[in-house]
């Protein structure tokens, strides 16, 4: 029997170009520098004005060095043949320096390291993305599900945090020791693990930070001897087995693994007088633009062969599309990072964190009328130039409590006390986070001492027992 049934259904379907503008918009200025590249060389409808700053030098100017100027008096001077020779290569207030040596940073260490080791292709490709996802101390501070998730969207294909794990142990196997992990105690414990030879302290200290680091947090000293069955020697043996270790995989002083960056920032914010001037640090728009003799030749040319003016339609269509998205990109850019400087005036006009308002993306969002996952990837890895220094745009993102007075404080504040406090504590007598706990309140700001404890972690910085027998 044949039937009829009326259905009616709402789907939301992106766009393949929507797509590409949004990974247009995640770019840092580096990544978008290579992206304009590739086009330019895959696209002939494509072309880039260069901006010759090069002024030729008037040869007719007086102050302009002339070729064979008082020829004479210099050809007939008594200098040494020896000097002039060695003039041309050096100067003589030159000396002869050492070379410096190249500097390697310990990502690119690390990958060579990958190299050499027996993997599969998607095992190899995960365990790079993760050693790209590192901070500065060879940490990681993204959860797996937030590295599987920006992976997937990003490379198309669907990946779980379980593979991810799978390459985690990868990079957690590489050197330096401790690369890769989670948290210091995970640091703690690659030291441990990767000795050969475990000696009864050894064993003793990995049961102590994988069973009770939780307790040693809160200094539950007498529990963990009872748990441990070790006296209080013993146990004063065992924590400081583990205060030698390091608690961070890259340091300062690992000339080996650590190397400067160059930062390329995306915005400018100077302070003028009273007022704050913002702008983009590069505008690539204004020197796109689509060939015009090719254009032309798409008009005239009528009768040439069908694939062949469909193929350069294709991509005069491809180019157009693609200044387009690079002029909104920039367009919101400059949307988003005006309403930040609006929003935190305060601290952008003295530099001082102390002025720095809570805000979150909504915030921003809501007052765009765009969405929050547009906002994120505008100021994902984007850097701002201000009269100040160099500060990356993801930092002036803080949430906040409210204070003794009502007012909403940051919790880049917080943070910047508490950092200040330990830094200044006497170290044979460090503040535990119930100090700190009664310190911040003392200063008109009430957190929880888990609150404490989970920002002087997010710090980097050891619990106070650690940090006494450290100093």
């Amino acid at each position: 029997m044949i039937s009829q049934n009326l259905t009616q259904k709402q789907n939301l379907k992106i766009l393949p170009q929507q797509i590409q503008l949004l990974n247009l918009f995640q770019l840092t200025q580096q990544e978008l520098q290579l992206r304009i590249q590739n086009e330019l060389e895959e696209n002939p409808f494509l072309e880039k004005e260069e901006n010759n700053d090069t002024e030729s030098i008037d040869k007719f100017d007086k102050n302009a060095a002339q070729d064979f100027q008082d020829w004479e008096e210099y050809g007939y001077d008594d200098i040494p043949d020896y000097k002039l020779e060695y003039n041309n290569y050096l100067p003589d207030s030159d000396l002869v320096n050492v070379p410096m040596r190249a500097s390697v940073d310990f990502r690119q260490e690390a990958k060579e390291q990958l190299q050499l080791l027996n993997l599969d292709d998607e095992t190899r490709v995960y365990a790079d993305y993760l050693i790209d996802s590192l901070n500065e101390d060879g940490l990681l501070e993204q959860s797996m599900d937030d590295i599987s998730d920006d992976f997937s969207f990003s490379s198309h294909k669907m990946v779980t945090a379980e593979e991810f794990e799978k390459a985690l142990k990868v990079v957690q196997s590489l050197d330096p020791v401790g690369i890769g992990a989670r948290s210091i105690c995970e640091c703690l414990l690659l030291q441990l693990e990767r000795k050969n030879k475990k000696s009864v302290v050894d064993r003793l200290a990995i049961k102590l930070l994988c069973d009770h680091y939780k307790l040693l947090s809160t200094a539950q000293f007498e529990k963990i001897r009872d748990l441990l069955k070790v006296d209080e020697e013993e146990f004063k043996i065992i924590v400081e087995h583990i205060a030698k270790l390091k608690t961070k995989p890259i340091t300062a002083q690992s000339d080996a693994f650590n190397a400067k960056q160059t930062i390329i920032p995306d915005y400018s914010v100077y302070r003028v007088d009273d007022e704050l001037i913002v702008s983009l640090h590069n505008q690539y728009s204004q020197n796109l633009h689509v060939n015009a003799a090719w254009s032309e030749r798409i008009e005239m040319d009528k009768t040439g062969n069908k694939s062949e003016r469909q193929y350069m339609k294709s991509k005069l269509a491809s180019a157009q599309w693609f200044i387009s998205a690079i002029k909104q990109r920039e367009s919101n850019m400059l949307k988003v990072i005006r309403t930040i400087v609006d929003y935190q005036k305060d601290y952008f006009m003295e530099g001082d964190i102390r002025a720095l308002k809570p805000m979150i993306l909504k915030n921003i969002a809501e007052k765009l009328d765009i969405e929050i996952a547009t906002v994120s990837r505008l100021t994902s890895n984007k850097f701002v130039d201000t009269h100040f220094g160099i500060i990356p745009l993801k930092n002036l993102f803080t949430e906040g409590i409210i204070n003794g007075n009502g007012d909403s404080v940051s919790n880049k504040l917080i943070q910047s006390t508490i950092q200040e406090l330990i830094s200044m504590e006497n170290k044979n007598s460090p503040y535990t986070d119930q100090q700190i706990v009664a310190i911040l309140t003392n200063k008109g700001m009430p957190v929880a001492r888990r609150t404490v404890t989970k920002y002087r972690e997010q710090m980097q910085i050891p619990m106070s027992q650690m940090r006494r027998l450290w100093a």
